[in-house]
């Protein structure tokens, strides 16, 4: 999926920004825009222009930070460690005055910019509310988005709060807004992946070349305590764009009351997203979620959720019979 077009209103964008945006959020976009690392390290509590810059930056590597919010976390921190990794710097997860450096370089293009909402985004179809029962969901003839402020957060990969943040009058919902929007990398499209392993300890998915060497990192929830990811090693058998999800209470996990089985249309608000990469291990697949910001803070059901752009930029990637490993 390419960006769209992007329209840079270069005034709006230095221009100060309104009482009610410096509410939200505590900077401008030209300081977003414009941000350095500070030795008061003031960035590390609260959302910031800086750690907003280096998550668009990071993603623009190909080391997914998750949901772009301006916010320090634990996603940052592994992007940033495998960042490290990738480009021969010790691989601790710390943002030092090198690393920035190395970021910045090669990466001049603003990190926020103003995009004109078309006819095309306000045009649907949109749903109000999507319920959580399984059963009601399979009542549904699709599981679209909820408007178009939750599809444009996702386009632009940002956390949908910080969008309204940063747009706090902006009509969503009319072609010809102006608004503000994170500018993350296009979708990475030829690797040499090798091999992708999904790694317990650091939360991630990462794709490997044939030396093992680090390639692309995806942040991403893997199972819980109560019901694990798979161990061992598998390959990928099949790979399927906006899928209807097939729920079985008998193999997979119990829905509320929900003891029959069901076929969920498909969408992005799809319980599975907009992806799924079956696994040879039944049952199993590394899939999307209707739930970004949510990625390694909440548990799974045994599967691999990524976010749908990261879910996306993986399918794109692979192909059936690659080698997944789960690990440590």
């Amino acid at each position: 999926m390419r960006r769209l077009d992007l329209v840079l209103a270069a005034a709006l964008l230095a221009a100060p920004s309104s009482a009610a945006t410096a509410a939200e959020v505590p900077f401008t976009p030209r300081q977003a825009n414009g941000a350095v690392l500070e030795e008061s390290g003031s960035w590390r509590d609260g959302r910031s222009a800086l750690m907003l810059k280096v998550q668009v930056l990071l993603d623009r590597a190909g080391v997914s930070p998750g949901v772009v919010d301006g916010y320090l976390g634990e996603n940052v921190r592994k992007a940033l460690a495998a960042y490290e990794e990738i480009n021969g710097f010790a691989p601790d997860g710390e943002l030092d005055p090198e690393v920035f450096s190395a970021l910045t370089q090669g990466d001049t293009a603003p990190v926020l910019e103003v995009y004109a909402i078309t006819e095309d985004d306000v045009d649907g179809p949109f749903v109000e509310t999507i319920p959580d029962d399984y059963a009601a969901l399979a009542e549904m003839d699709r599981i679209p988005y909820r408007g178009p402020q939750e599809m444009l957060a996702e386009r632009f990969h940002m956390d949908e709060g910080l969008l309204a943040a940063l747009n706090p009058d902006a009509d969503f919902t009319r072609a010809g807004t102006e608004i503000v929007v994170a500018r993350p990398g296009e979708p990475i499209e030829e690797s040499a992946i090798a091999r992708i392993e999904v790694d317990r300890s650091r939360g991630a998915v990462r794709a490997l070349d044939a030396d093992g060497a680090l390639l692309i990192h995806y942040p991403a929830t893997i199972g819980s305590a109560r019901t694990p990811s798979p161990a061992g090693t598998h390959e990928i058998t099949g790979i399927a764009i906006d899928p209807v999800y097939y729920y079985n209470p008998d193999v997979n996990f119990q829905q509320g009351g929900n003891d029959e089985q069901l076929e969920i249309p498909p969408g992005p608000n799809n319980p599975v997203g907009s992806v799924w990469i079956d696994l040879s291990e039944p049952t199993y697949g590394i899939h999307g979620t209707p739930s970004p910001a949510e990625i390694d803070k909440d548990y799974s059901h045994g599967c691999v959720r990524l976010t749908n752009w990261d879910a996306e930029e993986l399918a794109g990637l692979v192909e059936q019979g690659l080698t997944v490993a789960f690990v440590e």
